[in-house]
């Protein structure tokens, strides 16, 4: 091969590489020219055949036809994959997969649900950090120093002193030291806690928590308000007891149940045959977190309650573990 051979087949070889329309025909012209058994591979071979006055033009023109080739097909495979073009076969007539629109998560549905049924009542939405300082999560709400909640078992302690917080109530805290009484709100929220990951339970959580505070507040504007909920979110059919029960932050104390929704107080495997599903804590606001937050007007008294998103989101939409709410399969979702 001469010099005049070699600028022919540099010609031939960018126009080929120029007339290529889709990948697989790129491929094949660069397999052709710049592959391992291709022509450029076997043109630098015969170098040493070429005539002594010839070889300095030859080894240049060769190296340019290996640079230039190169960077064409470099470009040409950015411009095929820009354009769209395809693997042949593929009829571009065909209408594109329709993607459905996305829907809330069922666990900010159900928030979402027990938000507009408190607001109905005159309550409102107060929020704050989910990294809380131990004063807030704990001391303010009268919970005693040798409390189980407190170990480093159950608890997120961060290396600074702070912790990531157990429940919504230093939301309640942070909100009575900012304002004077009258005080109606709920606070929706992550909480956090050193759980094992089971069907029922998750480190990572939500709850929603309400206070009111007021002059004369009593128990029994606790019980209508909790019943009221009760029968939005679950029926007019349903009903509601109160137990006796303990929680550092009120005195006295309730646990309140709801009549099972599946079966209406008969039992079923649901509510393990009792006819009732535990929902939430209550009770009347001990005076002693009134006088941590510098509540100090002996009238004031004052109901709270909190209970669990995730589990109301099980027992209305039927859900037997937990896990499936945070494991992002599309299959479980869509059907929310």
């Amino acid at each position: 091969m001469n010099l005049q051979d070699l600028i022919e087949l540099k010609g031939k070889a960018l126009a080929a590489a120029q007339a290529a329309t889709d990948a697989a025909a790129l491929e094949t012209v660069r397999i052709e020219y710049l592959g391992r058994k291709g022509l450029l591979p076997k043109v630098m071979e015969e170098l040493r055949n070429v005539a002594p006055e010839e070889r300095p033009e030859f080894g240049k023109t060769a190296n340019e036809l290996k640079n230039e080739l190169a960077e064409l097909i470099k470009a040409k495979q950015s411009e095929l994959a820009g354009s769209g073009t395809t693997a042949a076969g593929f009829d571009l007539s065909q209408p594109g997969q329709w993607q459905s629109l996305g829907t809330r998560h069922p666990i900010t549905q159900i928030t979402d649900r027990i938000t507009r049924i408190f607001q109905t009542l005159g309550f409102t939405v107060a929020d704050g950090p989910d990294i809380e300082t131990v004063w807030n999560n704990f001391d303010a709400l009268n919970t005693p120093a040798d409390h189980p909640s407190r170990d480093e078992q159950d608890t997120f302690y961060l290396e600074n002193g702070d912790l990531m917080r157990c429940h919504t109530s230093p939301v309640q805290v942070r909100y009575m030291m900012e304002h004077k009484p009258p005080v109606r709100i709920i606070s929706p929220g992550r909480c956090y806690r050193r759980d094992t990951p089971d069907a029922t339970h998750s480190a990572n959580f939500h709850q929603v928590e309400g206070l009111y505070v007021d002059e004369n507040v009593s128990l029994a504007d606790l019980k209508g308000t909790l019943s009221y909920f009760a029968r939005e979110l679950m029926g007019p059919d349903v009903k509601i007891r109160f137990r006796p029960h303990f929680f550092p932050f009120t005195e006295p104390s309730v646990e309140v149940d709801f009549t099972c929704h599946v079966c209406h107080g008969k039992g079923c495997r649901v509510c393990k045959n009792s006819g009732w599903i535990e929902i939430l804590g209550a009770g009347m606001v001990d005076p002693n977190v009134f006088n941590a937050v510098g509540y100090e007007d002996a009238k004031l008294t004052g109901f709270a309650f909190g209970m669990g998103i995730e589990r109301i989101t099980m027992i209305l939409y039927g859900i037997h573990d937990i896990r499936n709410l945070y494991e992002n399969d599309v299959r479980f979702l869509s059907q929310f």
